[in-house]
């Protein structure tokens, strides 16, 4: 890798490609843009980076949400980083908009999970380094389920049994609109939100949330309701509560809570999302995070050269689950995580959908989970018409502009 990388290095500087850095005279300089958390990697690990390499890695910190709207402004003026760390949802923006650069892995894009690189693709080309992937999954409590249900029939018998026999309040639970969490449960029923096109990139020619298997799922909780089996008028906080305090036995939900129920005493596992009446699997959505190189970046050998032999290590891949919690993208530092909980969200995700980042999925987050929760507050309203009104926005929104 230092070979590797010093012939990078030596390249770029003899074709002029490093500008001159007076402030530490001719070290080259790689600005990245992170969050705390992955900064606080960065720092640690990176002297010996730059100590090895002779580069100068200077880490600004922003909060996460910040890094995307900042990049638009500070990129075209070049004031930008070389490198930034983000969600792959970003990725049809960045991309469309000129903001990023590709990647090359070549060959070892086969050590990372596929889905990871498929996430940062567009248009048969990888635009950044994933680190990290996670998805949700279907969390039971053990006392009460002794089995994971594997059909969502069996989350319905199981949760009438539970609720019959009054060992729990409720059986499965969910919180109202929310098309992340509701996504499982419209693909088990043969449902999406885009097609792909000839090269596996989401389109908005092809919107699904008004398909039969779409209005389905809607009809499926809408009866849940009907019947008493799941109660009404949960949000996310109502829900996670209720699963923790035991009042109810089932629950979808992410690796963002597993250290909730661990510290509450919870006896919990992780199984697959069930599957639906067709015997399609429960999809979650993946989403992956990665370093990014700018389009602007000054030093674009560097970066890239940054990512493959510093990101893609599996010091640094499991550093930043160690710091984050998430299993890593790179598979040799996925072997290293013993964390059961993890594990099993892993076998999840084996049938999981990376998380569209096409721009009409901004309309899908608010059509489709405003109809999700229209659906849920009134189990009698027509699915039928409110998946159509839905998919009528996203296909709106998803029309270029004239």
């Amino acid at each position: 890798m230092k070979k590797h990388l010093t012939l990078v290095l030596l390249v770029a500087m003899l074709l002029g490609i490093f500008p001159a850095v007076t402030a530490a005279q001719d070290t080259p300089v790689l600005l990245i843009w992170a969050d705390e958390t992955r900064a606080a990697v960065i720092d640690e690990l990176g002297v010996g980076f730059e100590e090895e390499y002779g580069v100068d890695l200077q880490v600004q910190q922003m909060g996460f949400g910040d890094i995307r709207d900042q990049l638009r402004i500070a990129g075209p003026a070049g004031e930008g980083p070389d490198i930034i760390i983000g969600a792959h949802d970003w990725i049809g923006e960045l991309v469309t908009n000129g903001l990023l650069a590709p990647v090359d892995l070549g060959d070892m894009a086969e050590g990372f999970a596929p889905v990871s690189i498929s996430a940062f693709s567009w248009d048969g080309q990888l635009y950044g380094v994933p680190y990290v992937i996670e998805n949700i999954g279907f969390f039971y409590n053990t006392d009460l389920v002794e089995t994971a249900p594997a059909t969502w029939d069996e989350v319905v018998t199981v949760s009438q049994e539970l609720m019959t026999s009054g060992e729990a309040e409720y059986g499965w639970i969910r919180q109202e609109g929310d098309p992340y969490h509701f996504f499982p449960i419209q693909s088990a029923f043969g449902g999406y939100i885009f097609g792909l096109d000839d090269l596996g990139n989401y389109t908005g020619e092809d919107v699904g949330v008004d398909n039969e298997g779409s209005v389905a799922s809607l009809q499926f909780v809408q009866g849940l309701l009907k019947d008493g089996t799941i109660p009404s008028g949960l949000d996310g906080t109502a829900a996670q509560t209720m699963f923790q305090d035991g009042q109810a036995a089932m629950y979808i939900t992410g690796p963002w809570n597993v250290q909730n129920f661990v510290d509450a005493g919870l006896n919990f596992a992780i199984a697959p999302i069930p599957a639906g009446p067709n015997g399609d699997p429960g999809r979650p959505f993946i989403g992956a995070q990665a370093f990014m190189v700018s389009a602007f970046s000054e030093n674009p050998l560097l970066a890239q050269a940054f990512l493959t032999e510093f990101v893609a290590s599996e010091e640094v891949q499991y550093a930043l689950y160690e710091k984050g919690g998430r299993m890593p993208a790179l598979l040799a530092a996925a072997e290293m995580v013993e964390d059961p909980y993890l594990a099993a969200l892993a076998v999840a995700a084996e049938v999981g959908e990376p998380m569209p980042g096409i721009p009409a999925m901004s309309a899908v987050w608010s059509a489709w989970g405003d109809t999700i929760t229209l659906a849920m507050q009134d189990p009698d309203a027509d699915a039928v018409d409110l998946a159509t009104q839905a998919a009528e926005t996203i296909r709106a929104a998803a029309e270029p502009a004239e």
